[in-house]
């Protein structure tokens, strides 16, 4: 009897030490974020209104037209004056863009946010074991993440990753990447590097399509570590829970509503089609498909299933959307999500997902803010908002924090991050968190140029008032 009481122990304790090591595993898999640095440019290249007005006045190409369009669209953009564009606009040379623009943009960020990353976190160059960088409009050659690896002399074996012409959505394609390295290699340091190139494409045509792109895209960029060491796990600020990314690149309609291209004149810009509002809601829409059932709580999920039914038995009762903006979800988000971290793609990107997810002013308020003090920074948009969120205190232990971006492509990439520590750091919003969010958002755009209605007003703005 002793000897089969062992014969079936052993069984039992062996599948156990199985299980406890597949456990164990796992957690050699996880992805945290240990620090992120957002990037601020210096006071001098901030945007202010009269800056913009002489920006607008050497443009010749622009007639009354074009102008009471430019401002109908920075009136409407939610973009304060605190935003910040590249050196070469501020130097007048935004319609003659070179390649050393373009890095001298890149090298005054990679030489701020990453060396003040490295010395706040206490690591060295030495210590990354991967880099991916993500800057969708510039292609240089070196690349920008040879160039990062040489500048800091960082390890002839680090994994490094280059990615362009991914949009606004770059950033959380990039952590996909740094996931699945974690997922099968242990002990590993990344550096996620994420921008925007905007000096060799600020547009200087007449095109309104690619005018809208200089009011919402503004300079900025971030740098955040990432780990999956478990000795560090105590260090983390966020824990990856699940990402999911949709990808429409196959319909053309999707394709083609944002694109970097040449207008008639052969002057390069950013496009932004009238199809974009109906492409961003197929993709919003597809992803939310897939990411409910991983983020939303059992009970939620049984209660949508008993609505959906009630609705389908019920053949009087139809669901009517407009063809411009985003459904309202019939899902309630807030059961299995505390923050909400939106792409600041402008105001009526913000509006529309917050309607879409029944959000009030409290969760959109991040996004809200962020697009007025540093506007549309691309892919790096989405840490902004979370060092607002940050900057305020209202990132609890245990707490959850969906990211929703949209890029071209066209693309919508979503994650869910968990909250591992109280988190009251010191940010790029230090020094304004304060003043946010104020009670008005005032327009000084519209209070300094609202008054032009005729040709004559706009050839009275273009003498010497701006160009002196």
């Amino acid at each position: 009897m002793e000897f089969l009481t062992v014969l079936c122990i052993f069984p039992m304790l062996y599948l156990c030490f199985m299980m406890w090591k597949l456990l164990d595993e796992r957690k050699d898999r996880e992805c945290f974020i240990l620090d992120y640095q957002c990037y601020k440019p210096p006071d001098e290249r901030k945007l202010g209104t009269e800056f913009c007005g002489k920006i607008i006045a050497r443009n010749p190409y622009l007639g009354l037209d074009e102008y009471k369009f430019l401002l109908k669209a920075i009136v409407s953009s939610g973009i304060g004056e605190q935003t910040y564009a590249p050196r070469n606009v501020f130097l007048g040379r935004e319609a003659q863009p070179t390649l050393e623009d373009a890095r001298l943009e890149m090298d005054e960020f990679f030489h701020d946010a990453i060396a003040k990353l490295l010395s706040r976190s206490g690591f060295s160059p030495s210590d990354i074991d991967v880099l991916v960088v993500n800057v969708s409009m510039s292609a240089a050659v070196p690349s920008l993440s040879s160039r990062i690896i040489n500048h800091y002399k960082m390890r002839e074996d680090i994994k490094a990753y280059n990615l362009t012409g991914m949009g606004c959505s770059a950033s959380l394609i990039s952590v996909d990447i740094i996931k699945n390295i974690f997922q099968s290699q242990k002990n590993k340091l990344a550096l996620l590097v994420t921008s925007e190139s905007l000096s060799p494409n600020w547009y200087s045509g007449k095109d309104k399509s690619m005018i809208l792109a200089n009011c919402l895209f503004r300079a900025g960029g971030c740098a955040i570590l990432l780990t999956n060491k478990r000795s560090l796990k105590h260090k983390s600020m966020l824990r990856l829970k699940c990402l999911v990314r949709t990808h429409h690149g196959a319909r053309d309609e999707s394709y083609g509503c944002c694109m970097q291209q040449e207008d008639e004149e052969g002057r390069l810009g950013f496009y932004l089609g009238k199809s974009l509002p109906k492409a961003a809601t197929r993709a919003f829409v597809d992803n939310l498909r897939v990411i409910s059932p991983k983020i939303l709580p059992v009970g939620e999920l049984m209660r949508f299933m008993l609505m959906s039914l009630a609705k389908k038995l019920n053949t009087k009762s139809s669901a009517k959307t407009s063809s411009g903006g985003m459904a309202k979800s019939p899902l309630n988000f807030k059961a299995g999500v505390d923050h909400f971290c939106l792409h600041t793609g402008g105001k009526a990107v913000i509006d529309g997902v917050g309607k879409s997810l029944d959000l009030n002013e409290y969760d959109l308020e991040p996004a809200r803010m962020t697009l007025h003090r540093f506007g549309n920074t691309s892919a790096s948009s989405l840490w902004y908002v979370l060092g607002y969120m940050e900057a305020k205190k209202r990132l609890k232990k245990g707490e959850r924090i969906l990211m929703i971006s949209f890029g071209a492509g066209f693309k919508c990439n979503s994650c869910l991050w968990e909250v591992t520590r109280d988190l009251e750091d010191a940010n790029v919003w230090e020094d304004c968190i304060d003043e946010y969010p104020p009670q008005c958002l005032a327009n000084p755009f519209l209070e300094k140029f609202g008054w032009i209605h005729t040709l004559e007003d706009l050839t009275n703005v273009q003498v010497p008032d701006f160009l002196s």
